[in-house]
């Protein structure tokens, strides 16, 4: 790092000089009683000149994990240690984020397909607008931070365009793993940012409406990786994963129910489905139908539904393609950091191995006995 204190200013519409930490509320917009609508800011700028990265959390208002990651870096860096600017975007979606909702409320507009913005378009257009121009645009490295979104959990993992080579550096410098492909949809943040010279990624990470510190903590040791990396503090660093697995468009399927009724997912202990093996039994209440549905490829499943219930059509799980390689080192991981280090708080496959299911059988460890039920058809319409 160098020492001889020659950092710059970092400019939105004022000037935070180089040593200093400031935290803002900057208005991005009006409420329907005027009031303006502010989101939290911090800004670190170093004494010393580098890169300028920012963090950003809450683009959807249900998604919190990240929220608390951009907390713990806007109070752990110390300006008078860094070289270079970390502008914490704490919070994007205010509205959502008050009233606990993905989108921005009342029409249901998506802010993260409202960038670059317009000071004349829509309310997520006008916002997108601000937020892009004062502090986005100002920065040379993005890191995104989501969930998934209600009644759906997702492990950890990082979206980014690794054709652009400038942010494939970016997501290695992040210590991303598991890498979906691609450049995202129009209007994405990061696509634009990324598009403007401003490499960006996003990375998912659990649940909506959940805390869950195990992913918090991956988050902040990948982002203090990148952080040294880019230069921004005086430390060593990995330049990349030790092991990555870059998901293409067609190495990757969601797969949905064929019933309604309730779901009893059939994989596990590891969060792996064969080809050909079922991924999950839907069976209605009185178990008289069941409907199997088959994994389309072996794979790894990166998402998954968190509510047992379902009715045709409805997600059930993401799954992207492994090979063997793939699969010891995921195994691996499981078996020395446990699944809620990548996973979630949701575990919905078996606890237990084939082989530990057939012990505690011969053991005699298994459910009690079913009680005789009565095979007649039930009664409708009656308490």
């Amino acid at each position: 790092m160098s020492s001889n204190n020659d950092g710059e200013s970092f400019r939105y519409d004022a000037e935070v000089r180089p040593g200093e930490k400031r935290h803002i509320m900057y208005e991005v917009g009006e409420s329907f009683l005027g009031d303006p609508i502010e989101i939290p800011v911090t800004i670190i700028n170093g004494v010393n000149k580098g890169p300028r990265v920012f963090v950003s959390a809450a683009m959807h208002g249900d998604e919190v994990n990240g929220v608390k990651v951009v907390q713990e870096v806007a109070d752990r860096y110390d300006p008078q240690e860094l070289s270079g600017t970390i502008v914490c975007l704490h919070v994007l979606n205010v509205p959502g984020y008050r009233a606990h909702l993905r989108y921005l409320p009342i029409y249901d507009r998506d802010l993260n397909r409202s960038f670059p913005g317009s000071e004349n378009g829509n309310e997520g257009k006008r916002i997108a607008k601000v937020i892009y121009d004062r502090f986005v645009s100002n920065c040379d490295i993005g890191v995104d931070f989501h969930t998934s979104t209600r009644n759906k959990v997702t492990i950890f993992h990082t979206r980014a365009d690794m054709s652009d080579p400038a942010v494939a550096e970016v997501a290695n410098a992040f210590l991303s793993t598991i890498v979906l492909d691609g450049a995202g949809a129009e209007g994405m943040m990061r696509r634009v940012a990324s598009e403007d010279g401003i490499p960006t990624i996003t990375v998912e990470m659990g649940e909506a409406h959940r805390y869950q510190p195990a992913m918090v903590d991956l988050a902040l040791e990948n982002l203090h990786n990148l952080f040294a990396y880019f230069g921004l503090i005086d430390e060593e660093f990995e330049t990349e994963p030790a092991w990555q697995r870059i998901v293409g468009p067609k190495e990757k399927k969601w797969i949905r129910s064929t019933a309604g009724g309730w779901v009893d997912m059939d994989w596990g202990p590891y969060p792996i489905v064969e080809e050909g093996n079922s991924v999950c039994t839907i069976s209605d209440h009185f178990k008289r139908e069941e409907h199997v549905v088959e994994a389309p490829f072996t794979g790894l499943v990166i998402g998954m539904a968190a509510n047992p219930i379902t009715v045709p059509g409805q997600i059930i799980a993401h799954v992207v393609s492994i090979d063997d390689d793939d699969r010891k080192v995921i195994e691996q991981i499981v078996d020395e950091q446990g699944y809620s280090r990548i996973g979630t708080y949701h575990w919905m496959g078996r606890r237990t191995t084939p082989n530990e299911d057939v012990e505690r059988a011969r053991r005699g460890s298994t459910t009690p006995e079913e009680s005789e039920t009565d095979e007649s058809e039930p009664e409708r319409g009656t308490a």
